[in-house]
């Protein structure tokens, strides 16, 4: 099994929407991660993947083939030390450890890419696959926000987990 991160390609954009055209994906990302996910919403994701330099989102590469993504986003103003990371991966891939792989990849390539002491990930209460994989790659559980989150005509409550720049071996 050779797993990597690297840059998105626009050759990726089939693979990217073969896996990311699931509802159990989408349930747990952002509104701006559509369902049905097609190939103009493929394009336009890559677009804006490598519209950042340097690179904030990298593509989860699974033996050549792009399986997920991840990215990690610094924030501005007075929350300019802080990034945020998100992720997902294809549900056929759930459970294998890579999600564990790519966080601690990206962790690395984040604190040594920007100037920053914390990076955080958000999920939602429900989502316990998500927080297990954060918990084991090292994040702390740091807030509750209660009915924060409002997806698909359902409040959830927002968790918060953080990573400190110190925390890296």
């Amino acid at each position: 099994m050779k797993l990597t991160l690297r840059a998105f390609q626009s050759t990726d954009v089939d693979n990217l929407v073969k896996h990311a055209n699931n509802s159990n994906i989408s349930k747990y990302l952002t509104n701006k991660f559509p369902f049905p996910y097609e190939k103009k919403d493929g394009e336009a994701f890559i677009q804006l993947a490598l519209s950042h330099d340097p690179l904030q989102i990298k593509a989860i590469v699974l033996n050549g083939e792009v399986i997920g993504s991840i990215g990690v986003h610094q924030l501005a103003d007075i929350y300019s030390k802080s990034a945020e990371m998100g992720y997902w991966i294809s549900e056929k891939h759930w459970g294998k450890g890579i999600v564990t792989f790519a966080i601690k990849e990206m962790l690395k390539y984040g604190f040594e890419t920007f100037d920053v002491e914390r990076i955080f990930a958000r999920t939602t209460h429900t989502n316990l696959a998500s927080q297990r994989v954060l918990q084991k790659s090292g994040f702390i559980f740091e807030a509750e926000l209660k009915g924060t989150i409002f997806k698909n005509e359902e409040y959830f409550d927002e968790l918060i987990f953080g990573f400190r720049k110190n925390q890296l071996i």
